[in-house]
């Protein structure tokens, strides 16, 4: 543990020394990224000397560091050295600055964006998962689905992007079903999955009980095949985020694929890369919270 503290200690002192010392091709905002820098070792510091769990401490020195080398490297290409074209790739203190200035517009598209993800993910967890567990209870729906999920399932939900545009009245309605196909089979082919993976003893044991079909499926079925389902909903929600972004950059006028395509249009590549780096921790905190999710609802796992 000491030993890794220092080597994170040397490398946050070296990425500091480097940014004052050598001559700065571009000048104009480094400050944006020293402070970033130094802000986020602060916090790094303060998890050192409150945190609880010392594992989950060195996972984050970790990541720290691949970031810091990240845009040491950066920052040496660009502003420091100018090894790289200042047009395609603008320095980190611009990006950084951008990114504080932008952040009432980025929020903005983040609003229009979760509108399509929230209405094509939510429909099709709530209509792949209470369909994939009455197919997987009922033996001749399981076996009539399974050649449809195996032949529609594996067909790139991008390519009925065109033909949606093209029927549905609106563009968000064809963002919403093209959101909802991409969902929707890995959700219900994995439910479909799950249901079949319970134990066959545990299944003639509650029919013993006399159960009906409401209770079979609420009681017995969903929290049997609840591991399964989180699965296909992991799945189903990385398919949501590249088809939402796809979606948005073929006919959008508003959200975070939209930001990113719109100013590619214009060359504007500091606000390209804003885009994508916003795009990124969205996502990131996103599957966060729903990896919390999955842990809370698989809690007895690790009982």
């Amino acid at each position: 543990m000491k030993k890794f503290l220092r080597i994170a200690d040397f490398i946050f002192i070296l990425f500091l020394a480097l940014a004052f010392t050598l001559p700065s091709v571009a000048k104009a905002h480094s400050t944006y990224l020293v402070g970033l820098i130094s802000i986020t070792w602060i916090i790094f510091v303060g998890a050192r000397i409150f945190g609880k769990s010392s594992e989950k401490v060195i996972v984050l020195g970790d990541a720290l560091m691949v970031v810091y080398i990240f845009l040491l490297l950066w920052e040496l290409a660009t502003s420091k050295f100018a090894w790289l074209d200042k047009f395609l790739y603008p320095t980190p203190g611009v990006v950084i600055k951008l990114f504080i200035d932008d952040m009432p517009f980025l929020l903005k598209g983040l609003a229009s964006s979760s509108g399509l993800l929230v209405g094509g993910f939510g429909l099709a967890l709530i209509t792949a998962i209470p369909m994939g567990l009455y197919f997987g209870y009922k033996k001749r729906l399981k076996l009539a689905a399974k050649p449809f999920a195996k032949i529609l399932g594996p067909i790139p939900p991008i390519v009925y992007i065109p033909y949606a545009i093209a029927v549905l009245p609106t563009f968000r309605a064809a963002s919403i079903f093209i959101i909802f196909l991409g969902a929707f089979w890995p959700i219900f082919i994995n439910t479909l999955n799950g249901v079949s993976d319970i134990d066959k003893k545990i299944m003639d044991s509650a029919r013993m009980l006399n159960l009906n079909d409401r209770q079979m499926l609420l009681s017995v079925i969903l929290p049997g095949s609840i591991s399964a389902i989180m699965s296909g909903a992991t799945i189903g929600l990385s398919f949501s985020f590249i088809l939402l972004t796809s979606a948005e950059m073929i006919g959008a006028t508003s959200g975070m694929g939209w930001h990113v395509k719109y100013f590619s249009d214009f060359a504007d590549y500091p606000r390209v890369i804003v885009g994508i780096l916003f795009i990124g921790i969205v996502v990131t905190i996103i599957t966060f919270f729903f990896d919390k999710l999955e842990k809370y609802l698989l809690r007895w796992r690790k009982t």
